[in-house]
């Protein structure tokens, strides 16, 4: 499974781009708000520290011809910017004309299962069901990446499953496990990936006992 960091914080992502663990960037408005920079500054700052690797840059549109037209313009950012539609009418329409163009759209905000089948028949690239919102309600958001996975594989769709709004490292080991193809993380839950109250404590007695002899 893929690892996408879900940020616009450079620092973040610049580090994790060096430690080899990342495979990709996905951004929305409220992140780029919090990083008080330019929306298009920022995005080209990302491109730039994480070469090839895709970036999702979201429209601020919701009518279609004008959401085609900043998506045109965000691609022209970078050649690995991903555009980012929500799963609306006009989004759906919207992706349709960008995939026209050979622009990568991420279409984001997928809810169900019959979204993830409508948003993969209008071409999208990624689909980005959103896991912890749905937990919030009471729902189970894994088994919407379960019912996406299967449908997809029945009929051959490529559009890719980015498992999103991800809070907990349990969230990122069942997406793996329901087969989505990304996880969008934040820089956070992450960090999170590699604790365990096991590995402290050998590491601890190992310490422990180098220092017994002299190491």
């Amino acid at each position: 499974m893929q690892f996408f960091v879900d940020t616009a914080d450079t620092e973040a992502i610049s580090e994790l781009a060096g430690m080899g663990v990342l495979d990709g960037v996905t951004t929305n408005p409220t992140l780029v708000h919090k990083s008080g920079k330019d929306p298009k500054s920022v995005i080209g700052e990302i491109c730039s520290i994480v070469g090839e690797l895709p970036v999702s840059a979201e429209v601020f549109s919701t009518e279609c011809e004008a959401m085609v037209e900043e998506g045109k313009d965000l691609a022209g950012i970078a050649d690995n910017v991903v555009v980012k539609v929500p799963l609306t009418w006009d989004g759906l329409k919207a992706c349709k004309r960008l995939r026209a163009n050979d622009i990568r759209v991420n279409v984001t905000l997928c809810f169900s299962a019959n979204q993830a089948l409508i948003a993969a028949k209008a071409g999208a690239t990624y689909i980005s069901p959103f896991i912890g919102r749905l937990d919030d309600l009471g729902l189970e958001g894994m088994e919407l990446i379960r019912d996406i996975r299967e449908i997809y594989d029945n009929y051959g769709f490529s559009t890719e499953i980015l498992a999103a709004s991800i809070r907990s490292p349990l969230h990122v080991s069942q997406a793996a496990i329901a087969g989505a193809d990304v996880a969008t993380i934040p820089p956070e839950v992450i960090r999170k990936l590699v604790d365990h109250p096991l590995t402290d404590k050998g590491l601890a007695a190992f310490l422990s006992d180098a220092a017994k002899i002299g190491k």
